[in-house]
């Protein structure tokens, strides 16, 4: 049987991305590689009607099973794709409008074809090894909606890992933190509902214009409330973050007093303990604000993604797997700002831990128009994932 090369193969899935949810071409042609290589079994449409609210589950998921008892080992890729136009450059650049992979998860799934490639030639002495390509990972949504499909509990790891590439980072270089590696995070969205007038006549109307810069304004200091301190929560203290990200007073029409508003913010937090507390001072001052303004209020959540904690057995793991691979393990003192939703397999009780390789120190950032998945890391990945294998599902 004559497989394509990595590089190849991780070109071809960069010409045809597919955003959050609608990640069906992606999640058949990851089928169909994995079938090529006669796993003990592979699931497919993971994540549908889990009830989430995620769109399509597309995951897929292959088992390659030892001959005796052992543990289940999950390693984990995400299948989607950014809405963002990718500047143009590379020979294998998007072919679909508006949509690329700027976040490398074409080379985070490659690097899992791979470890499947390695798997398939030499299957595990016991348990049983997992791969898991997940849908709907820049939404928050896919991770949540695999561990609640009925049929995750045929495929429920012991452990779980999961790596993302690290622009900014010596290329190869693996970073590591144990506790809380990524931050937790929520999108808020706040309506304020008053009344439309004739421009001419705005004392007919209920302007919600001065309650939404108000509530704009106390977003943006909201991670400085005193309930948010090591003595309120009766935790260690952690980041907490809110970051305004969009405000909008009625349409762009010179006749209208406007009666409608929008004010949205991205809370982070190291702790979900913390993401909590910051939740409930959210909806508390938009709630506050609003009535005293005399506005209807509505409010909805979404992008919500829990902390990624990191256990110590599985940091100790990554560690002798970087050790055997030759490559040097930088430990992070403070977590990753950014979310991933890899933190929802916490759920399920396994052990797991996410890890960062780098992209090389002057690599395009994620999410950058020029980004492009540097293809030297597809080994430096497979093996990683290789050596973490080893140590939990081979005989010495």
């Amino acid at each position: 049987m004559k497989l394509a090369p990595l590089a190849e193969f991780r070109r071809a899935l960069h010409r045809q991305p597919e955003v959050s949810g609608r990640e069906q071409r992606t999640s058949e042609v990851i089928a169909a590689a994995l079938r090529e290589l006669r796993p003990d079994r592979i699931w497919t449409s993971l994540g549908a009607g889990a009830g989430t609210g995620a769109d399509g589950g597309f995951g897929v998921a292959a088992a390659f099973d030892g001959t005796a008892e052992g543990p289940t080992v999950l390693f984990r890729a995400e299948l989607d794709a950014l809405p963002i136009q990718e500047a143009a450059g590379p020979e294998h650049a998007s072919e679909v409008p508006g949509v690329a992979h700027l976040c490398g998860h074409d080379g985070h799934m490659t690097i899992l074809l791979g470890l499947a490639r390695r798997l398939a030639a030499r299957r595990p002495d016991r348990g049983r090894a997992v791969l898991l390509f997940q849908p709907a990972e820049e939404t928050g949504e896919g991770a949540r909606a695999i561990v609640r499909d009925p049929r995750f509990a045929e495929l429920r790891p012991d452990h779980a890992f999961a790596l993302h590439n690290l622009p900014g980072s010596p290329l190869g270089e693996v970073v590591l933190r144990e506790g809380t590696f990524n931050c937790a995070s929520r999108g808020f969205v706040a309506r304020l509902v008053g009344r439309t007038s004739h421009a001419a006549h705005p004392e007919d109307g209920l302007s919600p214009a001065a309650a939404m810069c108000e509530l704009a304004m106390a977003l943006t200091e909201l991670h400085l409330h005193e309930t948010l301190s090591e003595a309120a929560l009766g935790a260690a203290p952690g980041l907490t973050l809110s970051t305004l990200i969009h405000a909008r007073l009625g349409e762009v029409a010179f006749g209208t007093a406007p009666g409608e508003a929008f004010v949205m913010a991205t809370l982070r937090a190291e702790h979900d303990a913390q993401m909590g507390r910051l939740s409930e001072l959210a909806l508390g001052t938009a709630e506050r604000i609003a009535a005293a303004h005399g506005l209807r209020l509505e409010t909805r959540w979404q992008d919500e993604f829990r902390a990624c904690v990191n256990s110590s057995d599985a940091c100790s793991r990554i560690v002798a797997a970087a050790e055997v691979e030759g490559l040097r393990v930088r430990t992070l003192t403070t977590p990753f700002r950014w979310s991933e939703d890899f933190g929802s397999l916490r759920e399920c009780g396994a052990s797991l831990a996410m890890f960062g390789l780098g992209a090389g120190e002057s690599h395009p950032q994620l999410h950058a128009p020029d980004y492009d998945f540097p293809d030297a890391l597809i080994e430096r990945g497979a093996g990683m994932f290789w050596r973490v294998a080893e140590g939990l599902l081979f005989d010495a």
